[in-house]
């Protein structure tokens, strides 16, 4: 079976969905469980990787080995992120210069790696101790987007 975006744009990453939990309302999970493949990457005439955005719901990422596709170098195994909901995220600039720049050759992407994705339509918080006493979290996570350029031209037409 073949599952994945092979026209244009980044596909929602819900067509990963291995487990969920429905809710009471049609089409409103309380969780779903998501991991991320390996597979081709074919789209054409547009910007492949993950795009920016926020959710109407919380994600919780993280990366059992290898290296994630919009983080490379910035999100290690063993890693996670937890992104509340309204919260903006997306690639890091890296991978945005590269994914912006290169040619739209077809690729097979995340291979070697294991990542997935947890997210609840319920508000997500990490814990007392992960915040303050783990001596895990990344206070600078925010810094891989301050190097993002401005690339758009309200006045540019094709």
């Amino acid at each position: 079976m073949v599952i994945n975006c092979v026209a244009y744009d980044h596909a929602d990453p819900s067509i990963f969905t291995v487990l969920t939990c429905q809710s009471s309302k049609p089409g409103v999970a309380i969780a779903d469980f998501v991991i991320f493949p390996p597979r081709w990457s074919v789209q054409e005439h547009t910007f492949r990787p993950p795009y920016y955005h926020r959710n109407c719901m919380s994600e919780f990422m993280g990366l059992v080995y290898g290296g994630y596709e919009a983080k490379h170098g910035g999100f290690m195994p063993g890693g996670a992120s937890l992104h509340s909901m309204m919260t903006p995220h997306g690639p890091d600039a890296v991978c945005f210069e590269k994914a912006s720049s290169g040619a739209l050759l077809p690729e097979k992407v995340a291979v070697g790696s294991m990542a997935f994705m947890f997210e609840s339509s319920l508000s997500l918080r990490a814990t007392r101790w992960a915040e303050r006493e783990s001596g895990k979290v990344d206070y600078d996570y925010h810094d891989c987007w301050q190097s993002l350029r401005k690339h758009f031209d309200p006045d540019a037409r094709q």
